[in-house]
């Protein structure tokens, strides 16, 4: 199994997945980090330690962690953007953007984890969206991630505490994918083609996603080789989630993966929610060194005679 980094949380500058209510200067946030990469380190230091994905883009939130510390015990900084979708930013600024984040972390390498472009108004703004990603990130940092191979399906719900208040920036959760939710391609799928495997993709999995082994067919026609994707820490709370967390990484075996701990279990929260900071950052630690141990073990040296 080829895991090649472990993100630690995703999106922890917006609301929608960390609390600043609990935690306003995100102090929490920066002892969460530090316990979980040194969890991680401690049980194989080859996967690289990346800080999860901030959205928005934004440089005071990482000289914030950096005077924390946190900085100190990961390797890699992860930015998302969609900019013809959410962000108030216009597309071409991407690169802009990656500059900012050089600026305060210029000895970090700077991964874009969640690039994205909706159908939501028409496929071809889409199709636009993978051709002028691609011309502006691929080779301008080390890994691109787009967001996503499928559509969510709209019975599901999306990750948000604002849903239907939000007016139609809720719905394009839904339209992210190159393949629709009956699973038939969209225009952008071949385009994106063409900047695989330069451009991976990112790919969330429910619990007992059905969706899974479909995926794997897709990606492997795309010609992925960078694959991310997600262990939930509230996921493994359910029962059953070790046969799942184990068929799930074992599909996705081929692929270089980067997986994203993150979602707070109830119990071990300070508020009941998956946003909410644990009661104690070693438990989330625990978690994020089990998975390693479990899907990314340290190759044990031979010894030398």
């Amino acid at each position: 199994m080829s895991i090649e980094a472990a993100m630690i949380w995703n999106e922890p500058n917006n609301k929608s997945h960390w609390d600043p209510e609990i935690d306003p200067e995100w102090t929490m946030f920066g002892d969460t980090v530090t316990a979980a990469a040194k969890a991680i380190a401690s049980v194989n230091p080859a996967v690289k330690r990346v800080l999860g994905g901030i959205s928005p883009i934004d440089p005071f939130f990482i000289r914030r962690l950096e005077g924390y510390g946190v900085l100190d015990h990961v390797e890699v900084i992860a930015v998302h953007g969609f900019p013809l979708d959410w962000n108030l930013w216009p597309i071409d600024a991407w690169p802009d953007k990656i500059a900012e984040i050089e600026a305060v972390a210029p000895d970090h390498e700077i991964w874009a984890t969640e690039v994205g472009v909706g159908s939501f108004g028409a496929e071809e703004v889409q199709l636009f969206g993978v051709e002028r990603t691609a011309e502006l990130l691929v080779g301008r940092v080390p890994r691109v991630f787009w967001y996503s191979l499928f559509d969510l399906p709209q019975s599901w719900g999306a990750t948000t505490r604002h849903r239907e208040a939000e007016g139609s920036s809720y719905y394009r959760h839904f339209y992210m994918g190159l393949i629709r939710e009956d699973g038939t391609p969209k225009l952008a799928l071949e385009r994106f083609r063409a900047h695989s495997p330069a451009m991976g993709i990112m790919q969330w999995f429910h619990f007992e996603d059905p969706r899974l082994d479909d995926a794997v067919r897709w990606l492997r026609r795309l010609g992925v080789t960078h694959l991310r994707t997600g262990l939930s820490w509230a996921d493994s709370y359910r029962p059953g989630w070790e046969a799942w967390f184990d068929r799930q990484m074992e599909a996705l075996e081929e692929f270089e993966t980067t997986v994203t701990f993150c979602f707070t279990p109830d119990s071990q929260g300070i508020a009941p929610h998956h946003t909410s900071p644990p009661k104690d950052p070693m438990y989330f630690a625990d978690f994020c060194a089990r998975m390693i141990e479990r899907y990314a073990p340290a190759q044990q040296q031979k010894a030398v005679a």
